[in-house]
């Protein structure tokens, strides 16, 4: 009878690691499909002991008509109450959700600043629309433009598909800079700020752990999630709120970051 008890022990146990062998894939599978995709998270970034001016940032929209998900994205935001938004860039894909993500943006309850990124110039929206929206909640759209928030002493600077060489510096004590793609922070000549905001890898979607992103686009270079100092100035990279050609992540949620500067 022990003999029996012991075989039917490593029956079963062989079972169970079959089993789990099998379900593991589909466990994974399911949550960078499912549930990931749409688990908002809030990292907080504290630069120069932080207290002077408190801001969000968020990128890579990328809204293709979830209503349920933008509208948590920007209950999220208007939760954190802060003194203005950054967005770098791509909204939309698709022009035909351009007026409907515009629409959420203007329900944030403070002042938006963004910058495009690169589905801004390929999705045709003009950037009329983004001017109206982004200046209906007391902010800018910045393509190649740059304003002082008097208020923080702050030059805030958008970067278009021009560059800083058309954006002559404004005079503030402090400099911020909102792009789409990092790799350009190392590329901004003798041009240097207190922060740099960019988007555009999405933190590659899929990071394994001990790894990283298995792959991120273009323009990103070894800056693909997160902070980094650059020869620009301080860089923080955000893993942006939507997917790009496959909807998945994992070990890579969707990100709002709150900034004290």
């Amino acid at each position: 009878m022990l003999g029996q008890s012991q075989a039917m022990s490593k029956i079963t146990r062989r079972k169970f690691l079959s089993i789990s062998a099998l379900a593991f894939p589909a466990l994974l599978g399911a949550d960078a499909g499912l549930v990931e995709p749409n688990a908002l998270r809030v990292t907080k970034l504290k630069l120069n002991g932080g207290g002077k001016c408190r801001l969000v940032h968020f990128t890579d929209f990328h809204h293709k008509g979830d209503v349920r998900y933008a509208a948590e994205v920007i209950r999220t935001i208007n939760d954190l109450d802060p003194e203005f938004v950054c967005f770098t860039g791509d909204l939309v894909e698709d022009r035909c959700f351009a007026a409907e993500a515009l629409g959420f943006i203007r329900q944030i309850k403070a002042p938006v600043y963004g910058c495009p990124g690169n589905h801004e110039y390929s999705s045709h929206v003009s950037f009329r629309d983004y001017e109206d929206a982004f200046g209906a909640t007391g902010g800018a759209w910045l393509a190649d433009r740059n304003l002082i928030l008097q208020q923080h002493d702050l030059e805030i600077v958008g970067m278009g598909i021009v560059g800083l060489n058309i954006v002559p510096a404004l005079p503030a004590s402090r400099r911020l800079l909102l792009m789409h793609y990092p790799r350009v922070a190392d590329h901004l000549g003798d041009r240097h700020f207190d922060l740099i905001l960019a988007g555009h890898s999405h933190g590659g979607q899929v990071r394994l752990p001990f790894w990283g992103a298995l792959i991120v686009p273009r323009g990103v270079g070894p800056y693909d999630l997160g902070y980094y100092e650059t020869s620009g100035g301080p860089l923080y990279v955000n893993a942006g709120i939507g997917t790009y050609r496959l909807p998945l992540r994992f070990n890579c949620r969707p990100e709002i970051t709150l900034v004290t500067l």
